[in-house]
């Protein structure tokens, strides 16, 4: 079996790599290593990859039918987990149609070949961003048609489209909605490194409403990569799961775990939560905690720890 993963060099897809290669399997990462954020952090990422005889890369866009088609061709990918996407809901208010080229046409050249070459498994990265401002804890069963950002909008858009294809052409498909995920390698306009660059800086940070009522059901990347590999080779046709750690934390607790685990001090500024920001995310997993036998076990503080150890190797701190 040969799995491809888009977006490979990236956060998540560097991880999800990483765990393929452990268990044995062929993998191909496509990733484009836009500027987003620095390139040479994403190749670093793919460093122990590269010494694994079962590993390749391919540099390329989702947004280029014909690369696409060539390494379909080239490499029959069994499973897909399509992580490739622009992230972001704020970036998103200000680029719309850029996230509607990358998350909604990147994500259907991706089902129309996974319906060509008959792929048995197909898992599409969503986010917990498409429940919008919908009452919590959220659940797969509510509607998510209401999103708040162009970002959410694009995702929820991939959802239907990967039902559709599911529907018409059989394509087994599991779609993924990350909830607030951490970690190393975590990219530089994320929340635990915005927060510990100003900190290094001794600048302040900005929380909004001051870091009260606003919670994050933070989730730890090993957790969401053992929900990605589960989903990517279960035997359902199609199906909705939010991966998420269950346990929300208030926005100003994190910053004084931040700061215990640091030895740093947050100087904060408080501003006004953003339109595209809901007050709090909160997954409800009891379809994967059932289906996919999906069980967070990383609490905040030890992935904050861990976090922060990657931090200092990556910034020599």
């Amino acid at each position: 079996m040969t799995y491809l993963v888009t977006g490979g060099a990236g956060f998540i897809g560097s991880h999800v790599v990483d765990a393929l290669l452990a268990r044995g399997e062929r993998v191909v990462a496509f990733d484009n290593f836009n500027d987003y954020y620095t390139p040479d952090r994403k190749h670093r990422h793919l460093v122990a990859a590269h010494s694994n005889p079962n590993f390749t890369l391919v540099a390329g866009d989702i947004r280029d039918t014909e690369a696409l088609a060539h390494l379909f061709a080239t490499h029959k990918p069994t499973h897909v987990a399509h992580l490739a996407a622009m992230a972001g809901p704020r970036y998103s208010v200000q680029h719309p149609l850029l996230y509607e080229e990358v998350n909604v046409r990147g994500t259907m050249h991706i089902l129309d070949l996974a319906r060509r070459y008959a792929v048995k498994g197909l898992i599409i990265a969503s986010t917990s961003s498409v429940y919008g401002a919908l009452p919590t804890p959220w659940d797969e069963s509510q509607s998510a048609d209401r999103p708040l950002s162009p970002y959410a909008a694009t995702k929820r858009a991939a959802e239907i489209l990967a039902y559709t294809y599911h529907y018409q052409y059989g394509v087994p498909t599991r779609v993924l909605r990350f909830f607030t995920v951490y970690g190393p390698r975590g990219r530089p306009d994320m929340t635990p490194s915005l927060f510990v660059d100003k900190m290094r800086q001794g600048a302040p940070i900005t929380l909004f409403n001051g870091g009260v009522g606003v919670y994050r059901d933070w989730t730890y990347v090993s957790d969401i990569v053992a929900g990605v590999l589960a989903a990517l080779t279960c035997d359902l046709p199609f199906e909705v799961f939010n991966l998420g750690n269950s346990d929300p934390v208030e926005l100003i607790e994190f910053v004084r775990v931040l700061e215990q685990i640091t030895g740093l001090t947050a100087l904060i500024e408080s501003q006004p939560l953003p339109a595209a920001d809901p007050p709090r995310t909160f997954a409800r997993i009891d379809r994967a905690q059932t289906l996919l036998g999906f069980q967070p076990q990383t609490p905040l503080a030890r992935g904050l720890a861990q976090y922060w150890e990657w931090y200092r190797r990556e910034y020599g701190c």
